[in-house]
């Protein structure tokens, strides 16, 4: 392993861990442009699905007691999201996924940039159970056919008026929900038997930077953090639209 791709490895699991720990979400988008230079797609894929995973699960603990107090709310969404990745993967057949995920970039970079320019955020504080299943099926049709679960539940999840922690909360167990089926899929393809090397670098130092992003998250206000959604939604739009584009 030479000194370039050590490095390259170690930047992409400092950048996607922080992010992770920061927002619960967004990993790939940080870390992907690091690995792609020294990896093969498959591989850097495989890297980043199970860093994600891994890392989220300190996530997860930080907000382990308002998962306990809205188990109800999350199920919305992970269920139909299950359900919506295979068939997410099975639309594969029939679609050009280049395409779809240009589709995708477009609109997270029209919702971001909207609302980044706005003085105040709207809330949709009542109940929504059916749009939150919609969210949680479509954020699992995007994660089967684009790898883009995160991007629509995270474009919602901005909009209600949660603390930070009912928010991530649902953000990040979905996401780790998503990915592990991802991961066992690529598992399943052999993704992971030259990955070995690489997992001793990127795993250790994304779980180290994703404890940096907690420790931010954990002094950010409620507002705040759903402005951290809001500009990740964007920089997620203008990283998947550049990436598609060259």
């Amino acid at each position: 392993m030479s000194a370039e791709m050590i490095v390259f490895l170690l930047l992409g699991a400092a950048a996607g861990g922080f992010i992770n720990g920061l927002s619960g979400t967004g990993t790939a988008l940080f870390a992907l442009g690091f690995y792609l230079v020294v990896l093969d797609p498959v591989t850097a894929v495989a890297i980043v699905a199970l860093m994600s995973v891994i890392a989220g699960l300190q996530g997860v603990w930080v907000v382990r007691r308002a998962i306990l107090a809205q188990p109800r709310r999350l199920m919305r969404f992970v269920l139909p999201g299950l359900v919506g990745v295979p068939i997410g993967v099975w639309l594969l057949n029939g679609l050009d996924a280049s395409v779809l995920r240009l589709g995708v970039a477009g609109f997270l970079i029209l919702y971001g940039g909207y609302f980044a320019v706005r003085r105040s955020l709207p809330a949709f504080a009542r109940p929504t159970p059916v749009i939150d299943c919609a969210i949680g099926g479509i954020g699992g049709v995007l994660g089967g056919a684009a790898g883009m679960s995160g991007a629509v539940p995270s474009m919602w999840m901005s909009l209600r008026p949660w603390t930070k922690f009912e928010t991530r909360a649902v953000l990040q167990p979905f996401n780790i929900v998503m990915l592990s089926t991802t991961v066992t899929l690529l598992f399943l393809r052999g993704a992971f038997a030259t990955a070995g090397p690489a997992l001793l670098i990127t795993i250790p130092t994304g779980l180290i930077a994703a404890q940096i992003g907690i420790a931010v998250f954990r002094r950010l206000t409620d507002t705040a953090f759903r402005w951290v959604l809001i500009l990740l939604t964007l920089a997620m739009g203008i990283g998947v639209g550049v990436s598609e584009l060259m």
